[in-house]
């Protein structure tokens, strides 16, 4: 489980193909990951394969690479990384699980002083998962969702700590980004949805 507060920004050494899907080499600040250790990556759950001084890989499999953008991954990328919680940690963002649901596509990205103002197109069947001030996670970072302008849209305000400390900071018009809805609100869904029967 993770919380949703990045806590490195790595780079994309390379990326390797194969059957099982796609092989990730990602430096970064760790020098003490192990293998099989879980860590998000653009929150993404991976499983740590190899871990390193600096550098650790991580393979994401065919049915992680229907759901996110990480079949478009090149080197050079940089990615938000978090490491699976322990029990004595903080938590200070909200409950994320690194199940990414989809794929969104930045509509707006503007300045609002010191902060960005991010407009999402959400991909289809998310929109009734999402309520003002409500949470959601985008790119592994936990967000507060501050309007709903639209049928299958969202609207975020990114504080000035979080874009000098993610990725989210580069964000325009027509970028994709991964998204997990609040696994409490899928939940609810679902309890719901056995009601309708």
């Amino acid at each position: 489980m993770f919380t949703g507060l990045v806590d490195d920004v790595g780079t994309i050494e390379r990326v390797a193909s194969s059957d099982a899907g796609r092989e990730l080499r990602i430096a970064c600040r760790y020098n003490d990951l192990r293998a099989g250790e879980s860590i998000a990556v653009n929150g993404a759950c991976l499983t740590v394969r190899e871990p390193g001084t600096g550098v650790f890989t991580a393979a994401a499999v065919n049915s992680t690479l229907d759901v996110t953008a990480i079949g478009s991954w090149a080197a050079g990328q940089r990615v938000n990384l978090e490491r699976a919680m322990r029990p004595s940690d903080r938590f200070g963002g909200h409950i994320v699980q690194g199940h990414v649901d989809g794929v969104a596509r930045v509509t707006r990205a503007e300045r609002d002083g010191d902060s960005l103002r991010l407009d999402l197109a959400l991909p289809p069947g998310l929109s009734e998962l999402m309520v003002a001030r409500g949470s959601i996670t985008v790119d592994g970072v936990s967000l507060t969702i501050i309007g709903l302008p639209g049928p299958d849209a969202v609207q975020l305000s990114i504080i000035e700590h979080t874009l000098r400390h993610t990725t989210l900071g580069a964000l325009k018009a027509g970028d994709r980004v991964h998204v997990e809805a609040d696994v409490i609100a899928k939940h609810v869904r679902r309890l719901l949805e056995g009601t309708r029967m």
